[in-house]
């Protein structure tokens, strides 16, 4: 390695700086907690990345992602339609929606974010004992699963607990005991609004309303437990950086804003509404669907405010299928007219994809896409 001139700044090594911090196991709540005016140069993102961050206040106000009402579920068949007409749009033309009515009680809602916001809140030390980066299985706490694999980190701290399937469920006795019960609590009441919202999603199809549930977006849960503190830099880093999500997302978040979804070329904010739970589908249900559905982007921005950002969020993705059996659009909606869009592909080969890499946006949807001269071939 070439020396370093006489008085020469040392050249920066991030990765090392990266380890520092891991090992310190602060998170970026402790960060914030020790009081710093400024954040460490590897949380810093690129240009392209910041040059279009927009405060809540400057993202397209006049648009917002539709809001659902499951009042009348299975209520009475036109009722039923309706709904699934409302939830088939929503999908199509947005990725993102809000349901309220869900039958899940506020006074659950309130607990499960309060518990999270708990974990997060307990001194540093508390908090360091459960730091790990054991991913796929167990319970995992840490600053970003992407740590050392993204280009710049970004400023949340996440407690994840793996559900199911049971092979890599996590022990009762391993989730903090300060959100245990109701993290199992919640599991119940998000899987149920899941099981729900799949139904819905294979009607507006025009397929079995328990197509998805076979296909088995039920069968691997994680639930992660994020937490955005203060950060007093906010125009140099992100909360979580653009990306999309692989199945059915059902997010409960307090009323802190910060989310933001793409809109065609606009970033939209999803204003938190009390009560709600907000919906989002991702890369599989788009391609399974062959693009009648759409995973649309999503980020948050880093917290300016002095009150946490909290937010638990259920994935619902597929888990019962070994790892020769391949996914693709549904037979029943490729024809002459809609003809296949996506090549087959195996779980295995989406997760080797995700583990490359940091967060992005339709990694996916743009590794499985077929050239247009393929399409009808496939």
């Amino acid at each position: 390695m070439a020396d370093v001139d006489a008085g020469a700044t040392p050249a920066y090594d991030r990765m090392k700086e990266v380890k520092e911090f891991d090992e310190s196991k602060v998170g970026v709540k402790g960060l914030a907690d020790s009081g710093i005016t400024s954040i460490p140069r590897f949380f810093v993102h690129p240009p392209e990345t910041i040059s279009d961050l927009k405060k809540p206040s400057q993202a397209c106000t006049t648009k917002s992602i539709p809001v659902i009402d499951l009042a009348h579920l299975k209520y009475s068949p036109l009722e039923q339609q309706k709904l699934v007409a409302e939830i088939k749009e929503a999908t199509a033309t947005w990725g993102f929606f809000q349901v309220i009515n869900h039958g899940v009680p506020v006074s659950v809602l309130d607990e499960t974010i309060n518990a999270i916001g708990a974990f997060h809140d307990q001194p540093q030390e508390v908090r360091a004992k459960h730091y790990k980066r054991q991913d796929s299985h167990g319970v995992m706490y840490a600053t970003n699963n992407d740590l050392y694999r993204a280009k710049a980190a970004t400023w949340h701290d996440t407690l994840a607990v793996w559900l199911s399937p049971e092979k890599v469920r996590a022990k009762e006795e391993e989730i903090p005991e300060i959100c245990r019960k109701e993290v199992l609590a919640w599991e119940s009441h998000a899987t149920k609004v899941a099981e729900a919202l799949l139904e819905l999603l294979s009607e507006g199809l025009g397929v079995e309303a328990g197509r998805f549930k076979e296909l088995g977006f039920l069968a691997r849960k994680l639930l992660v437990g994020h937490c955005y503190p203060y950060c007093p830099r906010p125009d140099l880093t992100v909360g979580i950086t653009s990306h999309t999500d692989s199945g059915l997302t059902v997010l409960l978040q307090n009323q802190v804003a910060g989310l933001q979804v793409k809109h065609g070329d606009e970033w939209v904010n999803v204003k938190p509404i009390p009560g709600a739970l907000t919906i989002n589908i991702g890369d599989f249900i788009q391609i399974i669907s062959n693009d009648n559905y759409t995973s649309v982007e999503h980020r948050v921005l880093a917290n300016p405010c002095k009150d946490p950002r909290i937010s638990v969020v259920i994935f619902f993705n597929v888990g019962n299928r070994g790892d020769s059996e391949y996914f693709g659009p549904l037979e029943e909606l490729v024809s002459a007219e809609k003809p296949r869009l996506y090549r087959k592909f195996t779980v295995q080969e989406s997760q080797k994809n995700f583990l490359s890499k940091g967060l992005d946006s339709k990694s996916i949807i743009e590794q499985f896409k077929l050239p247009r001269e393929a399409e009808k071939s496939a």
